[in-house]
């Protein structure tokens, strides 16, 4: 048995970073900070270290593509229904409203405007 949550760490690659950063702040109401290192466009998600999850970061890289990609990052809200009503005006597309998976809560699912999908998961 793990000592640690299975994951660690996430990145979503994007084309536009400030077109990405206007889409995630928007859509799940936070701010997104410039990570301090390499000479790379790199933007962090919040991150409360006494929290359970995790976090990750909006990464822009020369020649690296975004979309289409076969992974699935969900992101915890209080009711996915509140993000995902926020998608479309910030440049992204619905692609699930919010439904019931039973008693491990709801989700909905979204493109944001670079292609990726990404889940919003909520307990209510």
């Amino acid at each position: 048995m793990m000592d640690m949550n299975p994951v660690r760490w996430f990145e979503i690659y994007v084309q536009d970073m400030d077109r990405a950063k206007a889409f995630y702040e928007t859509v799940l109401d936070t701010t997104l900070e410039q990570l301090p290192g390499p000479d790379l466009a790199m933007l962090a998600f919040p991150q409360n270290p006494e929290a359970s999850g995790t976090t990750g970061a909006l990464l822009q890289v020369p020649g690296m593509p975004s979309g289409g990609n076969s992974t699935l990052v969900y992101f915890a809200c209080e009711d996915c229904e509140v993000e995902a009503r926020r998608v479309n005006a910030a440049g992204g597309n619905l692609e699930r409203e919010k439904m019931s998976i039973g008693e491990y809560g709801f989700v909905a699912l979204v493109k944001d405007p670079d292609g990726n999908m990404i889940g919003l998961h909520s307990n209510n």
